[in-house]
């Protein structure tokens, strides 16, 4: 009998977790821009799209606060003199102002 066996006949099950383990930080390591900006997509498609969905279409905000609906939380403060929305997810804040009938809404530059 050979005394020597190697690590991955010894421990086949630990030897996958180690692979995926790696693989899953080459992925991380690959995709690391678009994982540090996906939580700022959450609050921006939330403002713009219940901007639109109440100064654009005009609906009832019951209606558009389950529109606009995710399964990741997030808060949405409505200034209805002004017509700004502010929504809040994932910790980043995105503002939308209604700009008129014919341009619709739009996302404001992040406040520094």
């Amino acid at each position: 009998m050979n005394a020597r066996k190697s690590f991955i006949r010894r421990r086949p099950f630990s030897s996958l977790v180690l692979l995926l383990l790696v693989i899953i930080a080459g992925l991380i390591w690959n995709w690391r821009v678009q994982l540090q900006v996906f939580p700022s997509i959450i609050s921006a498609y939330t403002a713009k799209e219940y901007c639109s969905c109440r100064f654009v279409m005009n609906a009832p905000a019951e209606y558009c606060h389950s529109y606009v609906k995710q399964w990741l939380p997030s808060t949405i403060d409505e200034d209805s003199l002004s017509k700004r929305i502010t929504a809040t997810g994932l910790g980043r804040e995105s503002t939308a102002q209604w700009e008129g009938p014919r341009q619709g809404c739009r996302l404001l530059p992040p406040v520094p």
